[in-house]
């Protein structure tokens, strides 16, 4: 989507702190953290939120659920993190593109 911030950080239109990168999936930090780590898991292809996702997603999520704790693990939380996944306006959603927070290493505040 061409108004989709998320969707022009894939596309470099907009920089990130790059934590991660491959053909399908984006990581990088929060411009707004909540902890001293703070980064987000993102599919490349936009889908709005989890609630849109359907069949043909479940290899994508399971990717994103397996690649937090790797991810994680090298960003120094080794005593464990928070997974957030905001879901719709009454989820907290801001964002419209499906994304998963990764939180830790301090006493995060809700989100």
């Amino acid at each position: 989507m061409s108004d989709c911030i998320f969707c022009k950080i894939v596309a470099g239109e907009i920089p990130c702190r790059k934590v991660y990168e491959d053909s399908d999936l984006l990581a990088f930090h929060d411009i707004n953290p909540v902890a001293p780590v703070h980064f987000m898991i993102i599919p490349k292809e936009h889908i709005e939120s989890l609630q849109d996702t359907h069949a043909r997603h479940e290899m994508l999520l399971g990717r994103m659920l397996l690649l937090a704790p790797y991810l994680a693990k090298e960003q120094g939380l080794n005593d464990g993190f928070r997974t957030v996944i905001n879901t719709g306006r009454g989820g907290g959603q801001e964002v419209f593109h499906l994304h998963m927070h990764i939180i830790g290493g301090g006493g995060p505040r809700p989100l």
